[in-house]
């Protein structure tokens, strides 16, 4: 048991990457929307993003590399490499932008369920004080440096993430027959959009670069594939059952109207008193830490592979990546755009970006001058294929619903 603690690590911090406001929101208005109904969804989302982050895992144990490292020096004609570089970088970089936006805006409504809203004029702008305190928190813990430093304090995170949802869960007093009959598929129609958004919002293209960095940089070596996979499984597992459990606060807190996870909050006070509403606050709060904190550290990864920089996280290139995505995200925070807005946009890089990212992935577990015998077999190319025609479905669809709804 020591063992495995000792090993958890990067599977904890994609975990914490997936729990962010997008999902906690997303995961809000399926629970007030449907009920129970789509924890099925949830369930086939867990599988996709094990599945996929088992490669990218591999490919960072076994070549001591990140996926955009890979690509680069595996792609051998010089105008597709660039192409292909430049699409990676800009749509990485955007996207986490955006997303970091959502993050921070998700954790300032955590703040603001608990605490007063706070706001300061400057001309015609007004910046969120909440915004800022955020932001720098997430600029102080990268600037430490240290992947041993964060990963001690994203385990600490995440776990008070974890029971803050949870708790929160059983203090609803949900109906446990509705919960087991929720994991059994029903009519597609009426939650169609939702179950793209609740696979979406767990299957997050960054992730793909962060977690084989991450690997690489903790292990070296096949002989920790078994650790790796195991960290993986229960990482990911743990992140699903938090997303199930905000499902279900919502299904059990008969809330009519929602549009983000702060009203979810603000509306289980009147029904199950302060202390609901404190741990979900808390929950909210942290979870938008965590992903405020991943979405830079990402770009900043993918950055460096696509340029072919040397030197790790105390190096200046890959600290002014961070820190340029961080001023941008507390800079569209602050603008007064309804957080969902952000989210929404956020959905729409991650549906574009998704698909090819999982294609790109998909090739390279498939070279053995990358991975030798540890290459994909024919089991895991099949049930790959499955899940990345699943992403470029979801990815299409929830792009299309979405500009529908602009």
């Amino acid at each position: 048991m020591r063992n495995f603690f000792k090993n958890l690590g990067p599977g904890i911090l994609v975990s914490a990457a997936f729990i962010g406001p997008g999902t906690v929101t997303v995961c809000s208005l399926a629970g007030v929307n449907f009920g129970y109904s789509l924890l099925w969804a949830l369930l086939i989302s867990i599988f996709a993003c094990i599945v996929l982050q088992e490669m990218s895992a591999r490919l960072g144990l076994i070549s001591g590399k990140g996926l955009s490292d890979c690509i680069r020096e595996e792609m051998k004609h010089p105008v597709i490499r660039v192409f292909t570089l430049f699409l990676i970088f800009s749509a990485i970089v955007i996207g986490n932008a955006a997303y970091e936006a959502g993050n921070i805006s998700g954790a300032v409504l955590g703040m603001e369920a608990v605490f007063t809203s706070m706001s300061y004029n400057l001309g015609a702008f007004s910046i969120n004080l909440w915004s800022l305190l955020i932001g720098g928190i997430a600029f102080f813990l990268l600037f430490l440096g240290s992947y041993k430093k964060l990963e001690k304090i994203f385990i600490a995170l995440v776990l008070l993430m974890s029971v803050a949802f949870i708790l929160t869960a059983f203090l609803t007093k949900p109906d446990i027959t509705e919960i087991f009959k929720g994991f059994i598929p029903g009519s597609f129609d009426a939650g169609l959009l939702t179950i793209i958004a609740l696979v979406g919002t767990t299957v997050v293209p960054y992730n793909l670069f962060l977690h084989a960095s991450l690997v690489s940089e903790k292990w070296n070596g096949p002989k920790y594939l078994g650790a790796v996979r195991k960290e993986l499984v229960f990482s990911i597992v743990l992140g699903g059952l938090v997303s199930m459990a905000i499902v279900i606060c919502a299904a059990a807190s008969n809330i009519t109207n929602i549009e983000s996870a702060g009203d979810l909050a603000v509306g289980l006070e009147p029904l199950f008193g302060n202390s609901a509403t404190v741990f979900l606050a808390i929950g909210l709060l942290a979870a938008g830490i965590t992903s405020s904190i991943t979405a830079p550290l990402a770009a900043a990864y993918v950055v460096k592979g696509c340029m072919g920089w040397k030197g790790g996280m105390q190096s200046t290139k890959f600290k002014m990546v961070w820190m340029g995505i961080i001023i941008l995200g507390v800079f569209f925070s602050s603008l007064g755009i309804k957080p969902v807005e952000i989210i929404q946009f956020a959905q729409i890089a991650n549906g574009l970006v998704l698909p090819i990212i999982a294609i790109f992935l998909f090739w390279i577990v498939n070279q053995h001058a990358v991975l030798g015998e540890y290459k994909n077999n024919i089991l895991q190319n099949i049930i790959g294929f499955i899940v990345i025609a699943l992403a470029v479905f979801l990815g299409a669809k929830s792009i299309f619903s979405v500009i529908q709804n602009i």
